[in-house]
């Protein structure tokens, strides 16, 4: 197997098959099938939302590339009147700035900063959009979903329910099948915001926010994914958050941590050390939750089954799909095709090499003969 692996490894550099996903099962007798806010997955590996998914362009390159799903650029919800509420995070910056970032524990990882923030062009163009992702979806080839950041009163304020139901209604009608499939973005930049001060303030919306979402619904209620962010308070509070967040159908854990001091949102290893320390503690203490993903510095296979096994039935990735070209050990391919050569077929911290290895210590079976992924997340999961 491991020969076979660097054979493959080599080989796939040069030239990833668009069905990975069932050659791996074929030839190593592993199962890849993953899971997203409920869809099955051919292989656990998608875009999260930001700039690499706000065109119908970069969607059907990801579909060419065999990306499982993308999660679309943020839009910013509106009223009847087209009054957004969260209008401040409508800031148009294309360009974004890779670079490499050391963590506080010494490892190097890379980290992608822009000024940016959520979908800064007329609602009707995010729901053509919309309309092009539910197409694909419904083609089978790659889930698209929507990702909306609602109004967030303070304490003792309501909700602007007609944002709420304008918005839903309308990103409804644009997919045109129901139920819609949805992402609400707490995102980086709000944990810098002063309405992200008050901590009963954040867990008034993780448990409210669902409920206006789907209140918000004519039709069948949204499929709803809330995406967390990293509040600006301790591991414990994390902790909070996702218990108040289990109305939702599933959880994006979690968003990129902030830097008061840059002013700018930040990845890499001390992203992934509290993202799985908090996940760790979710598992050890036995809270319920509703089904995960994960996000955060998933920069190789050994990152991507840690989320794994602490229940995370796929992951979203932005930064791994932006690296200059010298960092994929791929070459050639788009830079969605390098990323995934590397994270599934690296022959050291890959995801096969790694399933193979825990098989071998004894931590994964295979049933009917093959090892399966989700019975990764699965085994976490019980231990919950």
């Amino acid at each position: 197997m491991r020969a076979q692996l660097e054979r493959d490894f080599e080989r796939f550099g040069r030239d990833l098959p668009r069905d990975f996903a069932g050659y791996v099962r074929e030839r190593y007798r592993i199962d890849l099938s993953a899971r997203y806010l409920g869809f099955p997955l051919p292989h656990p590996v998608g875009k999260g939302s930001g700039q690499l998914s706000l065109n119908q362009d970069q969607l059907e390159a990801d579909r060419d590339a065999g990306l499982a799903f993308v999660v679309l650029k943020t839009v910013i919800a509106e009223d009847p009147a087209g009054e957004r509420s969260m209008g401040a995070w409508a800031v148009h910056e294309t360009r974004m700035k890779v670079e490499r970032r050391r963590s506080s524990a010494g490892r190097e990882s890379w980290t992608v900063t822009w000024k940016g923030r959520g979908w800064d062009r007329p609602f009707e163009e995010y729901l053509a959009l919309v309309r092009a992702a539910a197409e694909l979806t419904r083609s089978g080839a790659l889930i698209a979903v929507p990702s909306v950041k609602y109004h967030l009163p303070a304490l003792g304020e309501p909700f602007r329910e007609a944002e709420y139901r304008h918005t839903t209604e309308a990103l409804a009608r644009a997919w045109g099948s129901e139920p819609l499939p949805l992402e609400k973005d707490f995102s980086p930049t709000l944990a810098g915001d002063r309405l992200a001060d008050e901590q009963a303030q954040i867990l008034r919306w993780l448990r409210e926010v669902p409920g206006q979402i789907r209140a918000g619904a004519t039709g069948a209620p949204p499929r709803l994914a809330l995406k967390l962010m990293n509040a600006r308070h301790d591991d414990d509070f994390q902790l909070r958050m996702l218990e108040a967040a289990r109305g939702a159908d599933a959880l994006v854990v979690f968003n990129r941590l902030w830097s008061v001091e840059q002013a700018v949102a930040y990845g890499g290893y001390d992203l992934s050390a509290r993202n799985l320390r908090v996940l760790a503690a979710l598992r050890e203490r036995g809270l319920d939750h509703p089904p995960l993903t994960g996000t955060g510095n998933v920069s190789t296979g050994q990152v991507l089954l840690e989320y794994a096994r602490l229940g995370c039935e796929s992951v979203q990735l932005h930064t791994l799909f932006q690296l200059p070209l010298s960092e994929y050990p791929a070459v050639s391919g788009s830079r969605q095709q390098r990323a995934l050569h590397l994270l599934f077929f690296d022959p050291t911290c890959g995801v096969i090499a790694g399933l193979l290895a825990l098989e071998a210590a004894g931590e994964l079976s295979r049933v009917g003969g093959e090892l399966r992924f989700l019975d990764l997340c699965r085994s976490a999961g019980e231990k919950h």
